[in-house]
Parts: structure tokens; sequence; C-alpha cells
């Protein structure tokens, strides 16, 4: 792909995200494309064969910004766990500012959940790739204990996956600058329910 073609059509693709995130995926056409694009409905056309086609290149463009975020966390020179800890707040934060930015997208990310999923495949993997590198790395140095390290980091992937809609919707708040919040997700990582040995097992008698 030239960079003529790369420029024009990430521009197709920010032009629509912008319609989209203002008016909705069902309420924006190619016309309105192609007319916000400054760009004739055949140069569209030649990139994408339908809206739906230019609505996953969107999902797909917010998801390698996610992408970004991760691998940044991965690169960080500290110990496996508090690298661990940062990646889990760091997703939800950056899951939550993506449909937060693209306004009436919002309302598609739940709606049109099937579609999300088959886009974010290939992120998903990816992310499971990055868990697998992190406990591997933890396991090496002695930090973590584990037999199935694989398995770990899929089972890690789809509990984190499972916090996005609570934490988009505002139902769930963490913020990776409280301390309180950091200790919570750090003790259910790595201290599991029982706690390391049995002074710890005490659960604070709190009535919410």
């Amino acid at each position: 792909m030239t960079s003529a073609i790369s420029k024009t059509r990430k521009n197709l693709i920010d032009v629509a995200q912008q319609l989209f995130a203002r008016k909705g995926v069902e309420n924006t056409t190619m016309n309105d494309i192609a007319e916000a694009s400054q760009r004739g409905r055949r140069t569209l056309y030649t990139y994408f064969s339908s809206k739906y086609d230019i609505y996953k290149a969107v999902l797909e463009s917010e998801l390698s910004v996610l992408y970004s975020r991760l691998e940044e966390v991965v690169k960080r020179d500290i110990p496996a766990d508090e690298k661990l800890v940062l990646l889990a707040f760091t997703r939800l934060s950056a899951v939550k500012e993506v449909v937060s930015r693209n306004g009436t997208l919002r309302a598609n990310f739940f709606r049109d959940i099937r579609r999300v999923e088959n886009v974010r495949k290939e992120f998903d993997r990816k992310e499971i790739r990055f868990l697998e590198g992190i406990i591997r790395e933890g396991c090496d140095k002695g930090i973590f204990g584990l037999q199935n390290v694989k398995q770990t980091a899929e089972i890690l992937h789809y509990a984190f996956k499972g916090l996005e809609v609570p934490a988009i919707l505002g139902t769930l708040r963490l913020d990776y600058s409280r301390k309180t919040d950091r200790d919570v997700i750090s003790g259910i990582l790595f201290n599991g329910l029982h706690g390391r040995n049995e002074s710890e097992r005490k659960c604070d008698n709190v009535l919410m």
C-alpha cells in the first residue's frame, strides 16, 4: 500500500469515526462520509465496500490505539507483578476512553457486541500473548509459580475483559492512582481469596 493510498484511507476512517461518533452508525450514510471527507463516492467505494466495512475499520483503528497502550506497559522495566497490575488498569482506562471518545458509538458498542467481538479477535489474541509474556517473565524470576502459563493468561484475559462493561458504564470505578484500588487488584491476582497465610485470612466486616 503506497503512502498516498494509506493517507487517503486513514482520512476516510477518521472522517467516518467523527460522523459515527456524532450521528451514530445507523444515521450515517456512505454519501455523508464521501461529502465530509471531500472525496467522491467512487473513491470511498474504492477502499470500502459498505458502511459496515468502514465501521469495522474504525473499530480496528481504535483497537490499535488500545494495543499501543498495552504494548507500552509490556515494555516497561518493572517487576512482572507490578506490570500485570498496571496492565489491568491501563486496559480498563483505555477501553473506557475509546468508547467515551466515540460518542454515540457507545450505544453501538453494546447493541452490536457480536460485530465488535468479531473485530477484536486479533486484539484479544495479542493481549493473551502479552499476558503470557509477563507471566513467563515472572516465573523466570521467581515472582510467580504456575503450572500452566498459557491457560492462566487466557483466564486473566477473560477476567479483565469481563470488567470492561461495568467500567465503561461507571458502575465500577477503579483508579490506578489510588493505592487502595491497586491493593484490591493485587490481592485478587496474587493472593486470591485465601490469602498467603492464616493470619491474612480475615475479611473486613464492613457493610456496604
